[in-house]
């Protein structure tokens, strides 16, 4: 019990060596990659087990990952935090590109627009951000996403872009 009488509330996180998932960038394509970590033959990245986000569907030029809406998750304001929403929305715009590249090519986010339109509290349940691929040029590549809920409300909307990082020719 807390020292308030409420029952104490506790959560414990473990998570996979990410090694073996940088070993798989290098020698995967990303969307064999991000479908191994799907059906679990890849752990999950160590965010995605932190905050309970897991990835559901992939495919060239999209992503989707669900997330439960929990109240570890929780800001003080009693919904769940814009940031975890802002990563869980990050985690599919990059994937919806990184189903697209050969192995050895990663990215990094350079910039997220996010709106929120309505806040997430456990009484939505699970959550779905729906990642897709806008553009791919050379050294650039833009996403949209969305995350709704199971009966299709929508809780936020955004963009990204995002810097290809080739590899290097010998």
């Amino acid at each position: 019990m807390a020292d308030d009488g409420t029952p104490e509330r506790v959560r414990t996180v473990r998570w996979d060596d990410p090694a073996r998932l940088l070993e798989a960038a290098r020698t995967r394509s990303g969307a064999e990659m991000l479908e191994a970590v799907r059906t679990g033959t890849l752990p999950a990245p160590p965010i995605a087990q932190l905050i309970g986000m897991r990835i559901t569907e992939v495919a060239a030029g999209r992503a989707v990952f669900e997330l439960e809406a929990a109240e570890f998750l929780y800001n003080p304001l009693g919904t769940v935090h814009g940031g975890i929403l802002a990563t869980l929305l990050d985690s599919a715009m990059g994937c919806a590109l990184h189903a697209t590249l050969p192995a050895g090519t990663s990215y990094t986010t350079l910039e997220v627009q996010l709106h929120f339109v309505r806040p997430v509290t456990t009484r939505a349940g699970t959550v779905r951000a729906i990642g897709t691929l806008v553009h791919a040029g050379a050294t650039l590549a833009t996403a949209e996403g969305r995350i709704e809920g199971r009966d299709g409300t929508l809780f936020a909307h955004g963009t990204c872009s995002m810097l290809l990082l080739r590899p290097r020719p010998p």
